[in-house]
């Protein structure tokens, strides 16, 4: 377990659990939180009135601005931008620490590990690590077995 103290003195502590997730606990009481956008109803109404850029593309696009006009250029596809209000990717309580997702926990004492989400809990916040895709293991270890672990030699002969 480490702690965390915050510009108000507020303590935060992170446990690492049985699945190495982080629990993450103390003041919430004030407290931002950002949801990822959904792009796809969006997108879908764009490209059905003819639109041709790709869906990376539109996701910029949909945001800029026309100073001239003081309006957006796709004013009838940003509205249609939505929160996905059941996964949280930015936590922030007042004073801090703000983590969000991708974000690394080195500075929490959790050397390479990367949030991938967090779980609201009766406590504060379980954050969700990246872990490996075969062994299930956070922090960039393995098991001895993992298929990331495994090396190939190629050995090439004289007269190749």
């Amino acid at each position: 377990m480490t702690t965390y103290k915050n510009r108000y003195s507020d303590i935060f502590t992170f446990t690492e659990d049985d699945h190495q997730d982080i629990l993450w606990e103390g003041n919430f009481e004030f407290c931002r939180l950002s949801y990822p956008n959904d792009y796809s109803k969006a997108y879908n109404a764009y490209v059905h009135d003819g639109g041709n850029l790709s869906f990376n593309e539109f996701k910029k696009a949909v945001h800029e601005w026309d100073d001239e006009t003081s309006s957006h250029y796709y004013p009838e596809y940003v509205v249609m931008v939505e929160s996905l209000k059941d996964k949280i990717d930015m936590v922030d309580p007042s004073g801090g620490p703000y983590i969000n997702i991708g974000m690394s926990l080195n500075n929490f004492g959790f050397k390479d590990y990367i949030v991938k989400g967090f779980e609201r809990i009766e406590t504060g916040y379980k954050i969700i690590t990246e872990k490996c895709a075969y062994c299930h293991l956070a922090g960039n270890k393995h098991k001895m077995g993992c298929e990331t672990r495994k090396i190939q030699i190629h050995l090439q002969s004289e007269h190749e």
